[in-house]
């Protein structure tokens, strides 16, 4: 099966985990376009949509979908989101989109995360993606060496700013055994927004394709 069918299906998947009446988060990303799409269907059924991206609320009100604030719904019964990398403990790396903060925020927020990937994404151990980190500009340098202290190679993803006005610096040459200890760690230093790790919140459900992992 191909990696774009693989995608339609994860994202059409997912909308047996929306319950009529919801609010549902919804993530960023080629697959998410997907679910987007099939959520068109449900729209009458369901309250609408917190979007975590600039580029996910046009395609929702595109479609009819009512897009909500997360500071006046509350908490979220279901978030549905791809990602750049999956491990077996479902631990993510996201962010190659940019859109890694206000997706661990949706994320945070919901009862359930749904990840929705094809099988291309799936690995033993996360980092052969590079692991994107937002940064606030002025602190770019010194959080790229408080990086190669870590043994990592910071590449500064020049040209793309986020929707929240930051940069990216995408992180080579890691291997990433323990994601939570590492996540917990690079979130004390100075100038990091947020960090593409997402373990210490990983996913509830993966779906490859139209089946759980």
């Amino acid at each position: 099966m191909s990696n774009a069918n693989e995608k339609r299906l994860a994202g059409e998947s997912a909308i047996r985990y929306v319950e009529d009446g919801a609010i549902v988060g919804v993530g960023t990303g080629s697959t998410v376009a997907f679910f987007i799409d099939a959520l068109a269907d449900l729209r009458d059924r369901i309250q609408g949509a917190v979007s975590s991206s600039e580029q996910s609320t046009t395609q929702l009100k595109k479609l009819g979908i009512p897009v909500l604030d997360l500071n006046a719904t509350g908490p979220l019964s279901l978030y549905v989101d791809g990602a750049d990398e999956c491990d077996p403990h479902k631990h993510l790396i996201k962010g190659g989109g940019a859109a890694l903060t206000r997706e661990k925020i949706v994320a945070a927020a919901s009862d359930k995360f749904v990840c929705i990937i094809d099988s291309s994404k799936r690995v033993d151990l996360l980092g052969k993606f590079p692991l994107p980190i937002e940064v606030i500009p002025m602190a770019r340098s010194l959080v790229g060496r408080e990086i190669v202290k870590r043994g990592g190679n910071p590449v500064w993803r020049d040209g793309v700013v986020t929707d929240n006005g930051n940069w990216i610096i995408d992180v080579h040459g890691w291997q990433i055994v323990d994601p939570v200890a590492l996540e917990k760690d690079l979130n004390q230093i100075p100038g990091i927004v947020t960090v593409g790790l997402f373990a210490q919140r990983a996913a509830d459900v993966v779906l490859i394709g139209d089946r759980e992992m």
